[in-house]
């Protein structure tokens, strides 16, 4: 029974942040919603401000401070290892939604493309972004980085096993088309509030943050490999020479030495 309550526990934190992801498509992007991020001002400018980077905020602690390994080491001590990262996929999708409850539009146009059909060209460029992010947890095991295959594997009873690391296909170009992916749904918008332009400016601040704290703990995890990856691949701006692991290029010299 407890292998099957982790498991469901599992189940439902994954549905939780797939429909939080849907929502801040169309909250972030200005779609089809009646309230969203650029919507009109409700309070003073002073207060929104406070009020959006507080949220911003309580986000980014969250979100930093749960993924380190000190922390998951603490929080494994009062719940299963297997429902560790759910637990962090839960409360993540729980604070975007506080997120998008209380967040405060701010009005003001810092730009306003009124063309009909430029407008479309970039709103579909802030979908490509959100198709990006999405892509790019399918890449590198979209379940385990959402806790899925961690609870799946905690009912079959068998032992979690960490991910070999892969670089496949947009990671051999650059490090985090993750990151690229919510930069690009951030600032793509044919109309840029103050508000909308607060939320793009921190979230990249923080991103880039992010970044370096990720990348210590993914060399301490795969060690040399990552390394040479890191020294090789940029880290947002893509490559145009794709990415090859030294035993890729040891097979490809020999094949060229033959």
């Amino acid at each position: 029974m407890k292998r099957l309550a982790v498991f469901m526990y599992g189940v439902l934190s994954y549905a939780a942040f797939f429909l939080v992801f849907l929502y801040a498509i169309g909250f972030i992007g200005n779609f089809l919603l009646p309230r969203s991020m650029d919507s009109a001002p409700r309070v003073p400018i002073g207060q929104a401000l406070v009020i959006d980077a507080l949220l911003l905020a309580v986000f980014a602690v969250q979100h930093s401070v749960m993924a380190r390994p000190l922390f998951k080491q603490m929080l494994t001590r009062f719940i299963p290892e297997a429902a560790e990262r759910s637990t962090y996929v839960l409360c993540s999708s729980l604070l975007l939604i506080a997120f998008f409850a209380f967040w405060q539009p701010i009005g003001g146009a810092i730009w306003n493309v009124e063309n009909p059909a430029l407008r479309d060209a970039i709103n579909s460029v802030c979908f490509l972004g959100f198709g990006l992010v999405l892509m790019s947890t399918l890449l590198i095991n979209h379940f385990d980085l959402f806790g899925l295959r961690q609870v799946w594997l905690y009912l079959l009873g068998k032992p979690y096993t960490q991910l070999e690391f892969r670089t496949p296909l947009f990671y051999k170009y650059v490090r985090h088309p993750l990151y690229v992916g919510w930069m690009i749904s951030f600032w793509a918008t044919p109309t840029m509030t103050g508000a909308h332009l607060l939320f793009a400016i921190l979230t990249t601040v923080y991103m880039l943050m992010a970044i370096r704290w990720e990348e210590r703990d993914l060399i301490t995890v795969h060690g040399e490999s990552y390394e040479n990856y890191r020294n090789q691949v940029p880290k947002l701006v893509p490559s145009l020479v794709p990415y090859r692991a030294e035993e890729e290029r040891a097979i490809s010299s020999q094949r060229t030495a033959a």
